[in-house]
């Protein structure tokens, strides 16, 4: 399997992408990989050499510009098509790799994926999902949409639920997967017409779409199992991840403040550090490497802007399983499947 990997995407490119791509090589031999760096040739060979290792597949292909974060995604599209961000869902187009990852520009990403690319059959809008952990050790929760559109309609979140439990089923390997609709309570007619009416439109295709629809969650609920998947608006789905972010981040500094205070609690947080550090992995983003692109005829993985090379060998691990488990034409049978008993 080829994957290409934006290797200007992140905070840290190259450095970060040439040791994810070193990292994927070496504990991945299984996957029977072959990764192809998108970038200026000469920064990626000096990275390269610097780091060492079997680089023997690895190859390189050429791309001058380089997204910023703050980048137009429209601009990104028309104009900017020597980037490495372009260049590499170009390679994913045209078929010379089966996947893209990337750590750039989210929004780009999404734009660009989904104009080269094209959306599989029966999904109006693409999605993104988000892993959040659990009260269960190596057990997590999708969100979608955690991003990719603010504004949506009930069919588009019926969608989003159809991509996510198929995520869920296929790459996370949950038979059966539950899912839940996010609101402000549990009970029928609860939230926004629009959500009211997605819980409607679940209700009615669950079904069809192969759904186990357990209908509306609270917050809450996303990270105490009660459900595998959690569907919302993009809107309301990255205010709740960014939140989420943040815990880690409160964590650890309320930690060093209290450490700080005097010796003798400086070697009680010595003690406790490497339990909680074990604890609370599941909160850091580097352990799942990114989020999914949903909805498109490809295999695209979108990872955090701070990635580090654990967090970029996650992500080309992530999408080796997805292009393995033939996640799109899961999707598209659901879709379709759901779509031909509307019309019946």
């Amino acid at each position: 399997m080829r994957i290409a990997v934006d290797a200007m995407g992140s905070d840290h490119a190259p450095e970060s992408e040439v040791a994810g791509a070193i990292q994927a090589l070496r504990d991945f031999p299984h996957m029977n990989l072959e990764i192809v760096l998108v970038g200026p040739e000469q920064a990626l060979r000096d990275e390269l050499a610097k780091q060492g290792g079997d680089t023997s597949k690895i190859s390189i292909h050429g791309a001058t510009d380089v997204i910023a974060t703050e980048d137009d995604p429209a601009e990104v599209y028309k104009h900017r098509r020597d980037s490495s961000l372009y260049q590499g869902m170009l390679l994913h187009k045209n078929g010379d790799v089966d996947a893209f990852v990337s750590a750039g520009n989210t929004g780009a990403m999404m734009a660009v994926g989904t104009l080269m690319l094209g959306r599989i059959r029966g999904a109006g809008r693409p999605t993104i999902g988000a892993m959040f952990p659990t009260h269960e050790f190596g057990k997590n929760t999708v969100v979608v949409d955690v991003g990719a559109n603010a504004d949506n309609k009930p069919q588009h979140l019926f969608e989003f639920a159809v991509m996510g439990s198929e995520y869920v089923r296929h790459v996370l390997g949950v038979p059966r997967p539950r899912v839940g609709l996010l609101n402000i309570g549990e009970e029928k007619g609860k939230g926004t017409k629009v959500v009211q009416e997605a819980d409607e439109l679940l209700e009615l295709k669950a079904q069809s779409a192969g759904l186990h629809y357990v209908g509306n969650v609270e917050g809450r609920d996303i990270m105490n199992r009660s459900v595998d998947v959690v569907v919302c608006d993009g809107f309301v789905g990255n205010i709740v991840l960014k939140f989420g972010e943040s815990f880690l981040n409160l964590f650890k500094n309320r930690l060093k403040a209290y450490a700080k205070k005097n010796l003798f609690n400086t070697l009680k947080a010595a003690v406790v550090a490497p339990v909680l550090k074990n604890m609370l992995s599941d909160f850091n983003y580097e352990e799942h490497g990114g989020v999914p692109l949903l909805g498109v005829r490809g295999c695209v993985i979108i990872g955090h802007g701070s990635s580090s090379g654990l967090a970029v060998r996650n992500m080309i691990s992530q999408a080796y399983t997805m292009y393995e488990k033939r996640l799109n034409a899961a999707i598209e049978e659901a879709l379709q499947n759901a779509s031909a008993s509307t019309e019946h």
